[in-house]
């Protein structure tokens, strides 16, 4: 069936020439691709044998306008005419989009013609297509003949469905392009209605979609305050806590000790340490305003005899 390539915008169709052998599959082909201007077509691949001109296909892609915005691209595929290469015309019959039927007109062809026409109706049987759902013509071809048929008889012999059908003289280029054109017909507008939602906008009687819900209110019904979305947690590196040193100055600023006393020369010869101003009192009352020496070094038994008298409160009235 006719594949869609999105991202390309594209619509492939595949339509395939069935027929007898020598009935004018490949010549159909060969007018097409010859009368096609260049921009519009590819390089054309023919296979043949010493029985018959198509051992395989042939494979000729034609551009045919766009369907809905998709541009249409026509495969066309003809079959090996021989019943004993029946193989090779159900592989090519795979994914078929719809078949032209070159029949031959001459009155001695009229076997072949049913013959092959009931094969197409048995390979389309196994692929489980529906023949009356598939788009099928019949082509006369050869109709210079002097022993063609004439259309009535054919219609009667062949084409016992009623299938559209044209007539063609293909190696003279008479009617093949009639038959293109009534077959890729036939198939786009069958893709018309099988793809029609295709870049198409919404019915009138369509459900709209439906609005993304409203987070607020859906808290204020419920008596929540809103949560917000969370938002993606991402991997966090682990904390380190680091001791930073601070260096200490080079030069220190201490507080200065206060210079020693030095000691003092005294006529006589004696030195002495210098004495702090102060009062004491003697023994009989009188004050004397003689300094006394700054400090006075306690013995050891008197420091011990302090510490007695501050524990068992020797001393205390």
């Amino acid at each position: 069936m006719a594949s869609i390539n999105y991202a390309a915008r594209e619509i492939s169709v595949k339509i395939v020439y069935y027929g007898p052998g020598l009935s004018g599959k490949t010549t159909n082909l060969q007018v097409i691709h010859r009368k096609l201007p260049i921009e519009h077509r590819s390089d054309m691949v023919s296979l043949a044998t010493e029985t018959d001109r198509t051992l395989f296909f042939d494979f000729l892609p034609v551009d045919l306008g766009t369907i809905k915005g998709f541009a249409t691209k026509f495969q066309l595929y003809t079959v090996p005419g021989q019943v004993y290469y029946n193989a090779t015309r159900k592989l090519v019959l795979r994914g078929v989009d719809g078949l032209v039927f070159v029949a031959d007109s001459a009155a001695d062809k009229i076997a072949e013609n049913l013959e092959s026409f009931q094969n197409l109706e048995d390979n389309l049987a196994e692929y489980h297509y529906n023949r009356e759902e598939l788009p099928i013509i019949i082509q006369y071809n050869k109709r210079d003949l002097p022993n063609a048929l004439p259309i009535e008889d054919l219609q009667q012999q062949i084409n016992r469905y009623n299938l559209p059908w044209s007539e063609a003289i293909a190696n003279k280029g008479i009617g093949v392009f009639d038959s293109l054109k009534l077959i890729g017909k036939i198939v786009i507008d069958g893709l018309n209605k099988k793809y029609s939602h295709i870049n198409r906008a919404p019915a009138a009687g369509a459900a709209a979609p439906r609005p993304a819900p409203d987070i607020k209110q859906m808290a204020a019904q419920s008596n929540e305050s809103p949560v917000a979305p969370a938002e993606p947690q991402t991997a966090s590196e682990p904390i380190v806590l680091e001791a930073q040193l601070v260096p200490l100055p080079k030069n220190p600023v201490t507080a200065k000790a206060a210079p020693k006393p030095q000691p003092v020369a005294k006529p006589g010869g004696k030195a002495q340490l210098p004495v702090t101003a102060g009062k004491t009192v003697r023994a009989d009352g009188v004050k004397s305003t003689k300094s006394a020496p700054a400090s006075v070094t306690k013995r050891p038994e008197q420091k011990r005899r302090g510490f007695f008298a501050r524990l068992f409160g020797i001393g205390k009235r």
